[in-house]
C-alpha cells in the first residue's frame, strides 16, 4: 500500500472524524455484537476509531488494529494509554503487542498487526474477528479490494468516513469548480490497492458488493463541517480548525495542481485567496463523507 498519512495530520482531523460519524450507524453495529466482541481495524492509524467506538460499547472488547505503518501503531498504543489514564482509566501492558485498558465495563485488550493491504483479505485473521471496521479507508482501494473483501467476510463490516465528492467551501470562489473537478480526478488514481481508487463512488460500491452476498446494507452522512468562527462543539478547536482548514485547502489544490497539464495560474489564485480568507477566519468548509454499515443476513 503506497498511501502514507503523517501523525501530524491524523491528530489533527481526529476531533473532526469524530464530530462527523454517525453516531446512530455506530450504536447499530454495536448492538449487533456480541457479549465481548472482537474488532478487527483496517488502516488503523493512531487508533482513533477505537478510540471513538471503544467507550460507546462500554464492556469488555477486543481489538486488532491493523496497518502497513509499524510507527503509526506504535504511536496508537502511546495515545490511547494517555488518553485513558487522563481520564483516570487504569492502562497495563501485558507484553510488545498488548495494551489492557482496564475500563469500568470491562477490560479492552488492544494488539497489533503490521500488514500490508494491499493483498487483503489474504494474511487478515478473520476467524478471530466478530465485526471488522474501518475509516476513512474505502475511498482508497479498489473495488476488485472491496470484493474480494465482500466474499470473505460473514460479519458485520463498518466503514466510516468514506468522501461523497460534496465538497464545498464558503464563500464562494470563481475557480471552486475547477478546483473541485481536478480534486476528484486525483481521487480516482491508484492508491496502491490494485487498481484505481473508488474515491467518492466508496458508498455505492459497498452497498453493491455486500448487497449482493445477502447482507443489509446502511449508511448516513458524515460531512466534516469546520469553521475557525463562531461557536464550536469542543472546547479549543478554533486554532485546530483554522490549522486543518489550511491543510484541507492545500490538499484540494495541490491534488488538483496534480491533474493540470497547463498549469493553469486559477488555481495558485484559489490557493493563496482561500489560504487568506483562513488567516482571517473568513473560510468555512463541508466535505461530503458518509459512513456505511453491512449486516449479514440470518442464516
Amino acid at each position: 500500500m503506497s498511501e502514507e498519512f503523517a501523525l501530524d495530520w491524523l491528530d489533527l482531523r481526529e476531533p473532526f472524524d469524530a464530530m462527523a460519524r454517525s453516531t446512530e450507524l455506530a450504536d447499530r453495529l454495536l448492538a449487533s455484537l456480541p457479549a465481548r466482541p472482537r474488532f478487527l481495524d483496517l488502516g488503523a492509524g493512531t487508533g482513533s476509531l477505537l478510540r471513538f467506538l471503544a467507550p460507546r460499547l462500554g464492556r469488555a472488547q477486543v481489538w486488532t488494529l491493523v496497518d502497513a505503518d509499524r510507527e503509526l501503531l506504535e504511536a496508537a498504543f502511546d495515545t490511547i494509554a494517555d488518553r485513558c489514564e487522563t481520564i483516570g482509566y487504569k492502562v497495563t501492558f501485558p507484553n510488545r503487542r498488548t495494551l489492557l485498558v482496564h475500563a469500568p465495563g470491562g477490560a479492552w485488550r488492544i494488539e497489533t498487526l503490521v500488514a500490508d493491504l494491499a493483498e487483503a483479505p489474504r494474511g487478515l485473521p478473520l476467524h478471530n474477528a466478530d465485526a471488522v471496521v474501518s475509516s476513512a479507508l474505502c475511498d482508497l482501494v479498489s473495488r476488485p479490494w472491496l470484493e474480494r473483501l465482500a466474499a470473505a467476510l460473514r460479519v458485520p463490516f463498518y466503514a466510516a468516513l468514506c468522501v461523497t465528492g460534496r465538497d464545498r467551501f464558503t464563500p464562494p470562489h470563481p475557480a471552486d469548480r475547477l478546483v473541485a473537478d481536478g480534486f476528484r480526478r486525483d481521487q480516482g488514481r491508484d492508491k496502491g490497492f490494485g487498481g484505481v481508487a473508488l474515491g467518492d463512488r466508496a458508498p455505492e460500491a459497498i452497498a453493491a458488493a455486500f448487497g449482493a452476498r445477502g447482507f443489509t446494507v446502511t449508511s448516513a452522512p458524515s460531512d466534516w463541517e469546520v469553521r475557525s468562527r463562531g461557536a464550536m462543539p469542543l472546547p479549543g478547536l478554533h486554532e485546530a480548525a483554522s490549522r486543518f482548514l489550511s491543510e484541507l485547502v492545500m490538499g484540494h489544490a495541490e491534488a488538483a495542481q496534480r491533474q493540470d497539464r497547463r498549469g493553469d495560474p486559477r488555481l495558485g489564485d484559489w490557493l493563496e485567496d482561500r489560504l487568506d480568507q483562513v488567516a482571517d477566519r473568513r473560510l468555512a468548509a463541508r466535505i461530503g463523507h458518509r459512513d456505511v454499515l453491512a449486516l449479514p443476513g440470518k442464516s
